[in-house]
């Protein structure tokens, strides 16, 4: 069960990549799906934002377990497409987060450190 999320955010394609964006874009997805097909991953999900005014166009949410997403992010196809992606795409990041029993885990850390702290002044 999945206790774990790779967020891939990025903003829009830089100036003259447009094309590359869509393909990598494109790539992405099959690689997701691939990945899913195997049980590499638990599941992905593409999503693309509005226009809004800020710097975020889109991101996918890769959901697996914590270990499933640290192989993920040594698997070499995985890297060859983040590193084409900070040379296409602005504002273009992956941030590890956690979901399910990793998100009770993480609230349960910060309640015991916020008793903590109050308990000491």
């Amino acid at each position: 069960m999945a206790d774990a999320a790779l967020f891939i955010g990025y903003g829009r394609p830089a100036r003259a990549r447009e094309r590359q964006a869509i393909e990598l874009f494109n790539l992405a997805l099959a690689l997701y799906a691939n990945l899913q097909e195997r049980g590499e991953i638990e599941s992905f999900e593409p999503v693309l934002l509005d226009p809004h005014g800020g710097e975020l166009a889109g991101f996918f949410l890769v959901r697996g377990t914590r270990e499933q997403l640290d192989r993920l992010r040594d698997h070499g196809e995985y890297q060859r497409l983040i590193v084409r992606a900070g040379l296409v795409i602005e504002h273009f990041g992956v941030i590890a987060g956690h979901i399910g029993e990793g998100l009770a885990d993480r609230m349960d850390l910060y309640g015991h450190q916020v008793e903590a702290q109050l308990a000491s002044g």
